[in-house]
Formats: C-alpha cells, structure tokens, sequence
C-alpha cells in the first residue's frame, strides 16, 4: 500500500531531484500512480469482502480457473502463480477448502502431491465476482486515461 493522502508539490519533487538527480515529471507521475494504484487495491479489498473473498483468495481462484486445459494445479504451482510465501499459500488455501471453494486431494498418480481444484461453490463464486471486478478495473483505467 501507498499511505500517503496528499502528493508533494511539483516544488518539492524538483527540490529533491535537484538533490538527488532524475525527472520531477517522471517522480510525480510514479507518486500519481502508487496513489491510483493504493486507492485501487483498497476498494478491490472491500468489494472482495462483500463477496466473502480477500485479494489472495480471489487471486488462488483465478489462477486455478484460468488454465484452460487442467482442471487443477498443485499448492506448489499455485505459490509459483502468486507472490506470497508456501506459508501464507499453505494457510490461504486450507482456508478456502474449510469454506468449500476448493477441493484438495491426493494426486492420482503421485500420492505425495496434491491437486487443488475449484469445487462448484467456488466457481459459483468465482463467476459472480468478475463482473463487477471488470467494472471497477474498466471504470478506473477510464478515469485516468489522459485526455
């Protein structure tokens, strides 16, 4: 997350350019987009939660739906997919097989592996979440298009 409410001035950025070297327009247009991007990820995190979700959990959905030709992935190609620790995977994805949005079983052909899958309550869930998640992400990319 980017914290900070209110940018620098244009004169602050250029008096520590001028210290430090770089483009101000270049430092102010990366400040502008950490800001879009903090408030963007804030009202995902609350849109998530109203569908029982968080980002993470959202992301393990996606990515397991999103390879069209497997119907599962391992924890481990899940972790690979997604930036977070085996740790907080591991965590997150007991968590959404308690709430029934995926299945963990033991591989079919290699009993040490595990495959997750969608169950159909997490596809349900999945499909009623994308939506609305386009429309933010269209409304946003269309509100700072420059122009």
């Amino acid at each position: 997350m980017f914290f900070l409410k209110e940018l620098p001035s244009r004169q602050m950025v250029e008096r520590y350019v001028e210290a430090y070297g770089s483009d101000p327009a270049l430092i102010s247009d990366a400040l502008l987009m950490m800001r879009r991007a903090s408030l963007l990820i804030r009202k995902l995190e609350t849109y998530f939660a109203g569908h029982g979700l968080s980002q993470l959990r959202f992301l393990v959905l996606i990515v397991i739906d999103r390879e069209p030709d497997r119907q599962w992935l391992s924890p481990n190609e899940i972790a690979q997919r997604i930036d977070v620790s085996k740790p907080v995977m591991t965590r997150t994805l007991h968590a959404l097989q308690a709430d029934g949005l995926v299945r963990i079983t033991a591989s079919e052909t290699d009993g040490r592996s595990k495959e997750v899958r969608l169950s159909p309550d997490g596809h349900t869930r999945l499909q009623a979440t994308l939506p609305e998640y386009y429309q933010i992400l269209s409304k946003e990319m269309a509100q700072s298009a420059p122009g």
